[in-house]
């Protein structure tokens, strides 16, 4: 299926003898914004990890099932052509502090010894930014360290860095929750323009973002993907009394 970016197909993961995750099934489609939810410590940042193979730099770690993006199976590809294609976007801003804000953005390509002539660097870069709702607050000072910039500023680099690639999906863990009420709205309304042009997988513990900015939800449960659907009749209809408890606060 083309209008598929991730399937996952029973996936589990674990660390030596403790299983994360369990025989995870979901297929998330192209341009949209998939949540994943659950309460603390339940797999949903083992879950992405997964998907760009972060979580195998851990000692112990070991996968079964299989994960493919856009038809191509993640655990057969070089994990640096993966990364290419997966953005990451962490929980606290993290710009590269040596680095000034055009290098930031472009900093993918230089790690990853791409070169290319000046004028197509000023491109991605301006193009990024501008993707990201950045470009127009920092256009004139692109040789600054990205570090000067605030909070909500430093978030938008890191998803402007991300995008910069051209990401096949951007993996965001819980990308707000160091941030101010007011970012967190920017970086919202962001999502809702950014899926026009790239998947999204956000890990939130903010039940409300997830109500808001995603168009699919999945609740996992101690690694056990409980529900999975379009977020407006989950959070309506939940068919499992769990999805329901965790909704309503019951327990999380």
């Amino acid at each position: 299926m083309e209008n598929t970016v991730l399937k996952v197909e029973n996936f589990s993961a674990s660390f030596g003898d403790n299983r994360i995750l369990k025989d995870i099934n979901l297929t998330v489609p192209r341009n949209v914004v998939a949540a994943l939810m659950g309460p603390s410590g339940c797999g949903k940042t083992t879950l992405i990890r997964c998907v760009n193979r972060m979580h195998e730099l851990i000692p112990g770690a070991t996968v079964t099932g299989r994960m493919t993006l856009v038809d191509e199976d993640i655990y057969a590809m070089q994990p640096i052509v993966l990364r290419r294609k997966v953005g990451m976007v962490f929980q606290k801003p993290n710009p590269f502090p040596t680095m000034s804000i055009y290098e930031n953005v472009i900093a993918g390509y230089k790690l990853n010894g791409i070169r290319m002539p000046k004028s197509e660097l000023d491109n991605i870069v301006e193009q990024s930014l501008k993707k990201s709702a950045l470009w127009d607050e920092v256009k004139d000072a692109l040789h600054r360290k990205g570090t000067f910039l605030s909070g909500g500023q430093q978030q938008r680099l890191c998803i402007a860095r991300a995008l910069a690639m051209n990401p096949e999906i951007l993996l965001l863990d819980e990308p707000t929750s160091a941030l101010d009420p007011k970012s967190t709205s920017q970086i919202e309304e962001l999502f809702v323009e950014l899926k026009k042009n790239v998947t999204m997988l956000l890990v939130t513990h903010n039940i409300a973002q997830a109500a808001r900015v995603s168009d699919v939800t999945a609740f996992i449960y101690l690694g056990e993907l409980i529900e999975f659907g379009p977020t407006e009749k989950m959070f309506t209809v939940p068919k499992d009394k769990r999805t329901e408890e965790y909704l309503t606060g019951k327990f999380g």
